[in-house]
C-alpha cells in the first residue's frame, strides 16, 4: 500500500478494521460498511463480548512491522590497564562498547528516527531491517533535548517501507496502542497496552519533555521504538521507562509524534540543531495554597515569577504574578509543559496565551522568538589578574545557559578551564562550575571576575547545587 493510499484511508481505517479485527475500539451501531458508510471513528466503547475481546492486532502489526528496524551502534571508549599502571605505563587502549536499540523508518530513502541515547557518541551505526538487510546509516542530526535522533541510511536503492508520522494529537487516554521494538536484543516484538497519561511533564526525564505514558511493556531494547496507533500510524518514540528492576513494570514513556516531526524536520532542512523558541516566561506550577491566595477555582496553571526583559512575554504584556493558564488551548500546569509547547512551535510562531490577572480571564497573542545569544562557548576569555587568576571563562547567555544546564534566565559565568598551577585551582575551582557573583557583585563579565580579591564572597553552582563560600 502506498503513502498516498494510506494518507487516504487513515480517518476510516479504524472504522474498516472494527468488523474484522479491532472492534475492542467499538462501534455501538450496527455495521453498514457494505454501504460505504463508516461510524464515526472518534467513537471509544470498551469490549462488550467475547468476541470483541479476541480482536486481533494483526493486520495494523502487518502493515507497521516492516518500517521498524533495529538499530546497533558501536562506540570505542578509552580505558587504562591498571598491570601497566603498576609500572610506570597505563597507555589508554581503546575498548568497543555495543549499545542496541530500535527505530522507525519515516521516510522511504532510509530516514530512521531512534533515540538519540542509542547512537550518542557511536563511531559505526549499523541498522537492520525486518527481512535482515543491513545498511550503514550516518547521523543527520541527534537533539539531545527531546531524545531524538534522526539517520540516514547508506546504500538505499529501492523504496523501503514507511511509517507515517501522526502528529494530530487527537488521541485519548484509553486508546489501543502497540510498541514495536527489540527488547533483550531477542528480536522484533510486538506488545500492546493502552494509554495510560498525556503530557506528562514532571518525570525527570527532561525539562521542556512532555511524554505518553503507556502501559505496553517497553524494555532495554525497546528504546527508539515507534508507540503506534489503531491506523498504524507513528503517535510517538519509546524513549525511558520508570522500573526498579531494569525491566517493565507498566509504566512507559513516549516522545509525542509532534516534537518527532520537529526534529525530523529540522534534519531533512539541514540543520544542525534544533533550535526551541520561548516564551521568556518563568514560573511555578500553582498550589493549592497558591490557588486559594489567587481566588482561583483550582489549582491549576504557571504562577509567572520572572519574565525576561523585552521577551516575547513582555512584549505581549505579560507580568510577574499572572497565571497562564494554557498554549493554544492546551492546559498548562507546570514550566516544563510550557516549555514543551512553546519549544515545539518555530521561531517567529504566534501563539495563543491563556492567562489569568487578579482573578479575570484574559487572552494575548505572544510572537515566540529564538534564545538570545549564541549557544557556542568559543575559547572563552581568561582571567588575568586578581584572585580568580588562571581561569578560563564565557559570559552565559540564554541560549548557552538553556544549553548547558537548562535554564536559560541562568546569570553569570561558566568557567571552561582551570590553570592547575593557579591560585584559582587551589580553591577548588572546576570546569563547569558557574560562577555567580563574587563580593556581592553579579559575576556577569571577565571584568567582574578580575576585580575579585581575597576575603570576597563567593557564590558558585555545581552539579544544580549552590555552594556559597569566600576566596581565603
Amino acid at each position: 500500500m502506498t503513502i498516498a493510499m494510506r494518507t487516504l484511508m487513515k480517518t476510516t481505517s479504524l472504522a474498516l478494521f472494527a468488523a474484522l479485527t479491532l472492534t475492542a475500539c467499538g462501534n455501538p451501531f450496527e455495521s453498514r460498511a457494505q454501504e460505504g458508510v463508516f461510524a464515526d471513528p472518534t467513537t471509544r466503547e470498551v469490549p462488550r463480548d467475547a468476541t470483541t475481546v479476541k480482536a486481533s492486532f494483526a493486520p495494523v502489526v502487518r502493515d507497521a512491522a516492516p518500517a521498524v528496524v533495529n538499530i546497533s551502534a558501536e562506540t570505542v571508549q578509552r580505558v587504562r590497564d591498571p598491570f601497566f599502571e603498576l609500572f610506570g605505563g597505563g597507555i589508554p587502549r581503546g575498548r568497543v562498547a555495543q549499545s542496541a536499540g530500535s527505530g522507525a523508518i519515516v521516510r522511504s530513502d532510509g530516514v530512521v528516527v531512534t533515540n538519540n541515547h542509542v547512537i550518542a557518541g557511536a563511531q559505526r551505526i549499523t541498522v537492520v531491517l525486518n527481512d535482515r538487510r543491513e545498511f550503514a546509516a550516518r547521523v543527520l542530526l541527534a537533539d539531545e533535548a527531546s531524545d531524538i535522533a534522526v539517520l540516514q541510511l547508506e546504500g538505499v536503492s529501492e523504496q523501503l517501507p514507511v511509517l507515517p508520522i501522526d502528529t494530530s494529537e487527537d488521541l485519548e487516554v484509553g486508546d489501543l496502542v502497540l510498541a514495536i521494538g527489540n527488547p533483550f536484543g531477542v528480536g522484533q516484538t510486538v506488545t500492546n497496552g493502552i494509554i495510560s497519561a498525556l503530557n506528562r511533564t514532571e518525570t525527570g526525564i527532561s525539562d521542556s519533555g512532555s511524554f505518553i505514558q503507556t502501559d505496553a511493556a517497553i524494555n532495554p531494547g525497546n528504546s527508539g521504538g515507534p508507540l503506534v496507533d489503531m491506523d498504524g500510524d507513528v503517535i510517538g518514540i519509546n524513549t525511558a521507562i520508570f522500573s526498579r528492576s531494569g525491566s517493565s513494570s507498566g509504566v512507559g514513556f513516549a516522545v509525542p509524534a509532534s516534537m518527532v516531526r520537529r526534529v525530523v524536520d529540522s534534519a531533512l532542512g539541514g540543520a544542525t540543531s534544533v533550535v526551541r523558541p520561548w516564551l521568556g516566561v518563568r514560573g511555578e506550577g500553582v498550589t493549592a495554597d497558591v490557588a486559594r491566595s489567587l481566588g482561583l477555582a483550582r489549582p491549576q496553571g504557571l504562577l509567572i515569577s520572572d519574565i525576561y526583559p523585552n521577551g516575547p512575554g513582555a512584549r505581549a504584556g505579560l507580568r510577574t504574578g499572572d497565571v497562564i493558564t494554557a498554549i493554544d488551548g492546551v492546559e498548562i500546569n507546570d514550566q516544563g509543559g510550557l516549555n514543551f509547547r512553546v519549544g515545539n512551535r518555530e521561531p517567529n510562531d504566534t501563539v495563543r496565551v491563556t492567562f489569568s490577572r487578579e482573578g479575570e480571564a484574559r487572552t494575548v497573542e505572544a510572537r515566540v522568538a529564538a534564545l538570545p545569544g549564541s549557544t557556542e562557548i568559543g575559547d572563552g576569555e581568561r582571567v588575568r589578574q586578581g584572585a580568580l587568576t588562571g581561569l578560563t571563562v564565557a559570559s552565559l547567555n540564554p541560549a548557552l545557559g538553556e544549553r548547558l544546564g537548562g535554564d536559560p534566565f541562568a546569570t553569570g559565568t561558566i568557567v571552561l578551564n582551570v590553570d592547575p598551577r593557579s591560585y584559582a585551582a587551589n580553591l577548588g575551582l572546576r570546569p563547569r562550575d558557574l560562577i555567580l557573583s563574587i563580593g556581592g557583585r553579579s559575576a556577569t563579565s571577565i571584568q567582574a571576575l578580575g576585580a575579585a580579591s581575597r576575603g570576597d564572597e563567593i557564590v558558585i553552582v555545581r552539579g544544580g547545587r549552590r555552594l556559597p563560600g569566600r576566596l581565603p
